[in-house]
């Protein structure tokens, strides 16, 4: 067991640099012998750490390819070590990374991209929540539906890009890339009210809707939220989507 916060730092940054030398933690070694076992422990954690983000991001490696995926993990890794003890928590900051890395600038998009394949998994791990019927909404007061709220299933997230990244996503999940038709900016829906994960394309000003729900605004407020954000908005289809989807799960009248 390492002995006190200054001796768990300097292990952890030895961990992520091998400029950082050995910590002078270990004992009990010939220096050239505890260098060279502790290479393999950095390599064997930056490994799984690497395998880990390339499992999390499987468009986003696909869209560079293996070797160029790798190499961004890899500098990744030594920039941010894992925060917490939960592995599927690693990468939250990937997204942002990618940003600034470089070489990734010709895509531009792949930003996105990462953050779309991050709210997926954020999605499969969160908590369970029975979704309500259909026929729930279908029992409410027309003339008081604008005043209810509804609660979202834990596993929403919203992800909106200046990109097609839905279109991206979707191309990539066949065996072939298949052509883009649509070039401009796209909100995806994640969500798994069930097994598994959904991720669906939503029209413009739905996004603003569910955003406005998912902040425990009144539906009367969502539709409001959506009608500012696209002159397109068309309440009835978001509506459909929101049941459609099954992502609510308790209505509630008044505040």
């Amino acid at each position: 067991m390492l002995g006190g916060v200054d001796a768990q730092t300097e292990f952890a940054a030895a961990l992520r640099s091998k400029a950082n030398g050995v910590p002078s933690c270990l004992k009990g070694a010939a220096q050239g012998r505890a260098e060279r076992r502790f290479a393999v422990y950095r390599n064997t954690v930056a490994a799984g750490l690497i395998e880990a983000l390339a499992a999390r991001f499987p468009v986003v490696e696909r869209l560079v390819g293996e070797d160029f995926f790798r190499a961004m993990a890899q500098a990744y890794v030594t920039q941010e070590p894992p925060r917490s003890p939960l592995l599927f928590r690693y990468g939250g900051s990937f997204a942002d990374f990618i940003a600034g890395f470089a070489p990734a600038a010709p895509l531009p998009y792949l930003r996105d991209m990462a953050r779309l394949e991050y709210a997926q998994g954020l999605a499969y791990h969160a908590a369970d929540r029975e979704p309500l019927p259909p026929a729930s909404f279908a029992a409410l007061d027309r003339g008081r539906l604008a005043d209810f709220r509804v609660e979202l299933h834990p596993s929403v997230f919203i992800v909106g890009s200046s990109y097609p990244v839905m279109s991206i996503w979707l191309a990539n999940q066949a065996e072939t890339v298949v052509p883009l038709g649509h070039r401009g900016a796209e909100t995806a829906l994640v969500s798994r009210p069930f097994f598994d994960v959904e991720t669906r394309r939503l029209q413009p000003g739905t996004d603003a809707f569910l955003s406005a729900l998912q902040a425990r605004a009144s539906i009367g407020e969502a539709v409001a939220a959506g009608e500012a954000a696209s002159p397109s908005f068309s309440a009835a289809e978001a509506l459909a989507t929101l049941i459609g989807a099954n992502i609510a799960v308790a209505l509630d009248h008044g505040r």
